[in-house]
């Protein structure tokens, strides 16, 4: 009643996943090593400096800081959102209809609302 079940067959059916980690795995070790190798090592000052956060990372914990940078980032994934939600939306558009299409513009409207605030507020505004 009970059968050995096929293992050669079952692990034929892993191997096209198996060879796509190893070659993936062998693309990045390479990409990685002739980076590595073949990247100039000139260092100075301005290659060195912040330019993410606008402040050096390395001073006083209590200093003050810029509040735009956190501005632009927060509008940054508030449109970075509003595009992730759009493109679903614009596929389905046919299957939902008018309340779909409604419900989207009312997302939009609330979203341009909330830019247009921090417009006027000058969060977009840089000295």
């Amino acid at each position: 009643m009970f059968t050995e079940p096929d293992y050669s067959r079952m692990l034929s059916n892993y191997l096209p996943v198996l060879l796509f980690l190893i070659t993936g795995i062998v693309i990045g070790v390479v990409a990685l090593a002739a980076g590595r190798v073949l990247s100039p090592r000139n260092p100075y000052p301005a290659k060195l400096s912040a330019y993410e956060c606008g402040f050096e990372a390395f001073e006083d914990a209590r200093m003050k800081f810029d509040v735009r940078y956190y501005l632009v980032a927060i509008l940054f994934i508030i449109f970075d959102l509003e595009i992730a939600f759009l493109f679903p939306w614009a596929i389905v558009l046919d299957e939902i209809g008018v309340f779909g299409f409604l419900a989207m513009m009312l997302f939009l409207f609330i979203l341009v609302v909330g830019f247009i605030y921090e417009w006027m507020k000058g969060a977009l505004e840089w000295e």
